[in-house]
């Protein structure tokens, strides 16, 4: 062994998605049972690293197929982030998904938050970056293509750690 984290590839996306429901549902967390088996891989999604969908009742997961290279513990955390996404009340990120994420995060070292960070994630950048935003607390950088409401005002907005963002150069 060479000490590298395992990466995703080397592992079944399906067989990882069982064992986050497992995680989920060993913590007392209503994951639905009508979730897809197959975690589907998206080769064309830049901007997502994961997807969950929900037609006639069942719950489809979708994973960037950026993943396949990142360690596998970012894939399992990526499929931890869209399983929660089945539980009742749990489509959008408000308290109720927060506080399962949470329990997630303690309870198996995951950092599911609302979004995921390419650097973080074990994933290189390949999107060109045309903005970026340092945080004046932490120094944590957000880079976006796209001219968004953030990239307008960010003085509408606050990092994770709850400090100010400031424009910077790219």
């Amino acid at each position: 062994m060479s000490g590298e984290p395992e990466l995703c590839r080397g592992n079944d996306p399906d067989r990882l998605l069982a064992q986050v429901i497992a995680e989920a549902k060993s913590l007392g967390i209503p994951v639905s049972a009508a979730i897809a088996p197959q975690v589907r891989i998206n080769a064309r999604a830049r901007t997502r690293f994961g997807r969950c969908v929900c037609r006639s009742g069942r719950f489809f997961i979708e994973l960037s197929a950026r993943l396949l290279d990142a360690p596998e513990q970012s894939c399992r955390q990526t499929l931890a982030h869209e399983v929660l996404h089945t539980c009742p009340g749990c489509q959008n990120h408000q308290a109720r998904w927060k506080s399962y994420a949470a329990r997630m995060n303690t309870a198996f070292g995951y950092r599911i938050g609302r979004t995921g960070v390419s650097q973080e994630l074990g994933i290189e950048e390949d999107r060109p970056v045309r903005y970026r935003l340092v945080c004046e607390q932490c120094g944590a950088e957000l880079t976006r293509m796209r001219k968004s409401p953030l990239i307008a005002h960010p003085e509408r907005y606050r990092c994770r750690c709850g400090g100010r963002l400031r424009p910077a150069p790219v």
